[in-house]
């Protein structure tokens, strides 16, 4: 009898170190598993597979990756620069031989020979002008008083620096990424002008206020759109927590500045009764967003959960794996059925998209494993697996957030070369600057051309330039 009581006593703890080994097991899955996230498994940035490249893989990709020639690639079309037409031309020459090269015979021009062309462009002198204006001091013959005219508005407004030259600073510090520092030396090695950082950041001040109308009516525009993609990067303003929100709509990309990433960001921007569609990814603020508002649409990223997906595939737990598998083979079915679009007809490629779309909801939540990271998934599609899929019901809706993701890049880009801004002025003047690129660049127009018609509107204080390029809402 006690020897059948150890005995049971032994098993009881044997399972009991089974259990313990088990769970340590299930931690060192999960740690492992974090470890190896990059930017394909998971929504980690690109650049942090710089920073912090998984070893295993570089080893692999140096060895099987090819290197790549230089210039051109196969399957990307051919890019020449546009020559300058006729009127564009300041200048021509002509170049002749005087005689024959070969025998010294008499050359004639001949007609039927097309002229092979240079274009050759260059600075001409110093790329300023410098202008002094002078208020003649004048004495009345009647009361002996003297008088001297007011300034101009608008040269009052500019003070030392015209308004080119303003919009110039402006376009070198927001489109071109450059700090006060590299600004100051190319003004005096290049333009020949001497400005002291405390100027620049006074002409920086006017060239954002410039600008804070049309960014103001792209504000207002933001809740009548129909289609809005989203994203948010977070970073540090003066050492406290901000976030950057990036809203694209069809002809317009505007940034916001806040210290919350929550959807009180997005109430107080396109506000609680908002009924177009926002294209975003899974981030807890869209879904509270979705809840406070009953006419929003919402499409959540696939591409996103593409890499959801292959951070299960690639995951220690073999249950896992199988069922990454079986969950990126019904998205790959579903994205070759897109690809396939034009061979179809309209009918055939709906009821295809329906089929394969009900079979990626059949896979992400049948036979799920009691892991973790499998059960997250399934429960992501039980609760908004319609919100995922609403491109098919809506084709114009695009079913991933590429758009925002890619306008938002300009903005990391910029904080990293420039740190960014210590002041309320400064993160104004970020989120106007970045609306305005991205918009032009959105709309094929020139930038310098739009912060020069700003700051002259705003000295002569007349009304600013709109950014609502062709804007139909």
């Amino acid at each position: 009898m006690a020897g059948r009581k150890q005995k049971c006593r032994g098993c009881e703890e044997a399972a009991v170190k089974i259990a313990e080994l088990e769970r340590r097991l299930i931690e060192l899955e999960e740690k492992l598993a974090k470890s190896e996230k990059n930017s394909s498994n998971s929504s980690k940035p690109p650049s942090s597979d710089i920073v912090n490249p998984n070893e295993s893989e570089t080893k692999t990709t140096k060895k099987s990756r090819k290197k790549r020639k230089k210039g051109g690639q196969p399957g990307h079309s051919r890019h020449e620069r546009i020559p300058f037409t006729d009127d564009q031309i300041d200048t021509f020459w002509e170049l002749r031989f005087h005689d024959c090269p070969c025998c010294g015979g008499k050359l004639e021009d001949d007609p039927t020979l097309e002229s092979k062309k240079l274009q050759h462009v260059e600075f001409v002198g110093i790329p300023i002008q410098v202008e002094e204006y002078q208020r003649v001091g004048q004495r009345c013959t009647e009361c002996d008083q003297v008088h001297y005219v007011a300034w101009p508005e608008d040269l009052a407004k500019a003070g030392l620096v015209g308004p080119r030259l303003t919009a110039f600073i402006g376009f070198l510090k927001g489109a071109c990424h450059m700090s006060f520092t590299s600004i100051r030396k190319f003004l005096r090695d290049v333009v020949k002008v001497t400005i002291s950082r405390g100027q620049l950041r006074k002409l920086i001040a006017k060239v954002s206020d410039s600008l804070a109308d049309p960014y103001d009516e792209l504000l207002r525009l933001l809740p009548q759109q129909e289609q809005i993609n989203v994203d948010e990067t977070g970073h540090k303003d003066n050492g406290e927590r901000m976030w950057t929100w990036c809203f694209r709509a069809a002809m317009f990309t505007l940034f916001k500045i806040s210290p919350s990433r929550g959807s009180q960001v997005l109430l107080e921007v396109l506000g609680a009764e908002f009924d177009g569609t926002i294209g975003c990814d899974y981030f807890s603020a869209y879904r509270k967003y979705m809840r406070l508002n009953d006419n929003v649409t919402v499409q959540f990223c696939l591409a996103h959960l593409i890499r959801d997906v292959k951070f299960l595939v690639d995951h220690p737990n073999s249950k896992n794996r199988a069922y990454g598998r079986r969950v990126l083979a019904a998205l790959k079915s579903l994205f070759g059925v897109i690809h396939r679009r034009e061979n179809m007809t309209e009918a055939g490629f709906a009821r295809r998209l329906r089929s394969v779309a009900e079979e990626l909801q059949h896979q992400a939540t049948y036979r799920v494993p009691q892991a973790k990271e499998s059960k997250n998934l399934a429960e992501r599609f039980r609760k908004h697996g319609e919100q995922y899929l609403q491109f098919i019901t809506t084709p114009e809706i695009d079913p991933t957030n590429n758009l925002a993701e890619q306008a938002i890049r300009f903005v990391v880009i910029d904080r990293k070369i420039t740190q960014g801004s210590r002041s309320e002025s400064g993160q104004k003047w970020l989120e106007r600057i970045w609306t305005v690129t991205a918009t032009c660049a959105q709309t094929g127009h020139a930038v310098f051309d739009f912060l020069t018609d700003a700051v002259i509107a705003n000295f002569q204080g007349q009304p600013a330039p709109s950014l609502a390029y062709d804007n139909t809402s």
